[in-house]
């Protein structure tokens, strides 16, 4: 189930008389207590370091969503950064779940995409470029084209192309006809590349 950003603000105010129950319900042996409680903290600032903590500890997809969802109401920069290190979680489901509530943060998350594009990781690489689909076309062309220009991988190469085909403006149609000279003997690059231009040129 996709997530939906709610539009309530955080609550950044003093913490609520029950918010140490629902925190402590979190590490219940009971699923549908640690379910309950993570609705409960839905949107509450001070319990991310809480809500972090149980999502790096769950299993249970049920919970493990309604953690996600939680730090997604949060909406801030702190439960972005308690979502960003699973995308290195070797689980793919506890990675497609922070990836969809990361999509549904562009404004938070933006300030970590340098570090996520350069990261020593190829799949971490490619799994970021997932992330500028939920962003501005302007922003996502811009970080997708700088991947290009220095990428040395052909499967990261292929991800920002990807990007640029569901996502590019016309300002990225020099750098994928560089990208495709560049990986000339690569063919499936130019192959992309004369896809995604055609798509941006028609959207144009």
């Amino acid at each position: 189930m996709p997530f939906v950003k709610s539009n309530a603000p955080a609550n950044t105010g003093p913490a609520r008389r029950d918010m140490g129950a629902d925190v402590a319900h979190l590490q219940s042996g009971d699923l549908e207590t640690r379910w309950n409680a993570a609705r409960a903290l839905g949107g509450c600032a001070e319990a991310v370091p809480a809500l972090a903590a149980a999502l790096a500890a769950e299993h249970a997809p049920q919970v493990r969503e309604a953690l996600a969802t939680a730090l997604l109401r949060v909406g801030n920069e702190a439960s972005v950064a308690a979502l960003i290190p699973h995308i290195r979680s070797p689980d793919a489901a506890l990675r497609a779940i922070a990836i969809e509530a990361l999509q549904a943060l562009p404004d938070a998350t933006r300030p970590f995409m340098q570090r996520l594009l350069a990261d020593d990781d190829m799949d971490v690489r490619i799994l970021a470029l997932e992330l500028l689909r939920g962003m501005p076309a302007a922003e996502a062309t811009r970080l997708a084209c700088g991947v290009l220009e220095r990428e040395q991988h052909p499967n990261v190469c292929a991800a920002a192309i990807d990007v640029l085909a569901e996502t590019g403006t016309p300002v990225a149609v020099p750098v994928l006809r560089a990208c495709a000279s560049r990986f000339a003997g690569t063919p499936f690059i130019p192959f992309a590349v004369s896809a995604a231009i055609a798509r941006i040129s028609a959207e144009s």
